[in-house]
């Protein structure tokens, strides 16, 4: 077994995880990651922690939902059992075919989101993380070889998480204490203003101590209330089994209130008609890991990419909102990613510019 698969199964047990003795661990295996699964088990055994080993496959998930009439029972009462009772979920995704869902009608895939809106809030709960092992498809995805991919996850996962997090703690600081933020680019016309005052801003270490769940991580984020304004996504991704480019969203009062692709029209649509929640977003997350230095769509990946903003439709995450306040109520959260690395494009936080062309003002290379 490569060396860096068991480091990738350290960084995730010990430092992600936190995993100790007699700690309740459900682990789901996707179809392509049982090297990673291997040696994540190992380090359980080694810590001392009770392991469930679940199959996680897109194509066995796809078959099943092909063949369902789509009325689906909500929440069944042996999975919920399953997270309610877990005291740590560890995602190892690697799939074997990226388009898996792609011939799964959208109403059948939002019906299955919202009847299992419980179970994900129950796994939500958990100190879960999400990583991911290299595979052939996720490579062939990226456009990369597959020998180029691995080093690719390997330089994304396996960093100096305390320096990096130490760096981020810079722009959590900023985000915790400002009102507004807004985006401009020059090039596509994008000027969103989002309110943040009275949120707290995750500084996402790739570590559950740190409310951070995905590894790897090297961003921070927060939950906007208020969003007003328009932004164009201009990174391409798989949604649902399916392309998406060039997505344009218009905001007033905090709802999406117009908006149009190039590609991949039908699958937003479907998203911002989930549920009143879709419509608005649950996030706004500034990317900042340089060990990650290209699209590969994968949103594990892109979304950490420094230099880069992603907002997602949908669900809030919890630790951004003050005490006693819900999130935004929802069955999706769906990121979409927008390049600040062009010429002509800032991050201010109230009106002082903190990033230009994807350079943060603490960096060598900031035109002030």
């Amino acid at each position: 077994m490569d060396q860096r698969v068991r480091d990738h199964a350290e960084t995730l047990v010990d430092w992600s995880a936190r995993i100790e003795a007699g700690d309740d661990v459900v682990v789901r295996v996707g179809e392509g990651a049982h090297d990673l699964g291997v040696a994540v088990a190992e380090k359980l055994g080694e810590r001392g922690a009770n392991l469930l080993a679940c199959y996680d496959s897109d194509e066995l998930t796809s078959a099943y939902l092909s063949a369902h009439d789509g009325d689906f029972d909500a929440d069944p009462a042996y999975e919920l059992a399953m997270y309610e009772r877990a005291d740590s979920v560890l995602a190892l995704g690697g799939t074997r075919n990226t388009a898996a869902a792609a011939d799964v009608p959208d109403d059948t895939q939002r019906a299955y989101a919202t009847a299992r809106q419980d179970i994900r809030e129950a796994r939500l709960d958990t100190d879960w993380v999400s990583t991911v092992h290299p595979t052939r498809a996720l490579a062939q995805q990226a456009g990369m070889s597959f020998a180029a991919y691995r080093e690719f996850v390997y330089d994304a996962v396996l960093r100096d998480w305390e320096s990096l997090a130490a760096e981020m703690a810079q722009l959590k600081e900023i985000l915790d204490d400002g009102s507004e933020v807004r985006i401009r680019k020059d090039g596509d016309a994008t000027d969103l203003t989002l309110f943040v005052d009275g949120r707290t801003a995750v500084n996402s270490t790739a570590s559950v101590a740190d409310d951070s769940h995905n590894l790897p991580s090297g961003e921070v984020f927060t939950a906007p209330y208020d969003t007003a304004g328009q932004v164009v996504f201009d990174v391409p991704m798989t949604i649902r089994g399916k392309r998406v480019e060039g997505v344009r969203l218009v905001f007033k009062d905090g709802v999406v209130v117009d908006w149009e692709a190039d590609a991949g029209g039908e699958v937003i649509e479907s998203v911002l008609e989930t549920d009143g929640g879709a419509k608005q977003l649950g996030e706004l997350g500034v990317g900042m890991n340089r060990g990650i230095t290209r699209p590969t769509d994968q949103i594990l990946f892109d979304e950490k990419m420094a230099g880069t903003v992603h907002l997602a439709l949908g669900r809030a995450y919890d630790a951004c909102l003050p005490e006693g306040e819900s999130s935004n109520d929802s069955a999706v959260h769906v990121d979409l990613i927008t390049d600040m690395r062009e010429e002509g494009t800032t991050l201010e936080v109230d009106g002082e510019v903190i990033q230009r062309d994807g350079v943060f003002r603490w960096e060598d290379g900031f035109e002030g």
